[in-house]
């Protein structure tokens, strides 16, 4: 069984989308041991012992982290398929202090995630929005 299949069928947290079932579209993207990894591409299997964070992991105590608050402040999503993909992709990146400085590198950032409504500049107003 794969990883997506499994946190979504057997989980229930369905917050991580199936896209392109092949790894290019990005919105199955979730963080294995502070990695951003396609769970599309993965077997539930290969999680033993590992720790996997979803989409429902971000919010703590309902409170909404400085990166959706911006995708909200920035208008970041339209029909929101791919934006778990996109806050945890985003999400590794900043726990590993990789954040980009302009436009161009936020886009070099979400070339793994495919959006097919916003023409990512919300979501890139949203990144630079949180540059240190």
């Amino acid at each position: 069984m794969l990883l997506a299949d499994f946190l979504r069928h057997e989980m229930r947290l369905t917050g991580t989308h199936v896209g392109c079932e092949i790894g290019v579209c990005g919105a199955c993207t979730v963080i294995v041991d502070d990695e951003a990894v396609r769970s599309c591409l993965m077997f539930a299997a290969q999680i033993d012992g590992r720790e996997v964070r979803t989409v429902e992991s971000l919010a703590k105590n309902h409170e909404l982290t400085p990166l959706q608050l911006a995708f909200s402040r920035c208008h970041a999503l339209q029909c929101g398929f791919c934006t778990p993909g996109v806050l945890m992709t985003l999400t590794a990146a900043l726990e590993k202090e990789i954040w980009p400085a302009d436009a161009e590198e936020a886009r070099e950032l979400l070339s793994g995630n495919l959006c097919r409504c916003t023409g990512y500049q919300g979501i890139v107003d949203a990144i630079l929005e949180l540059r240190p």
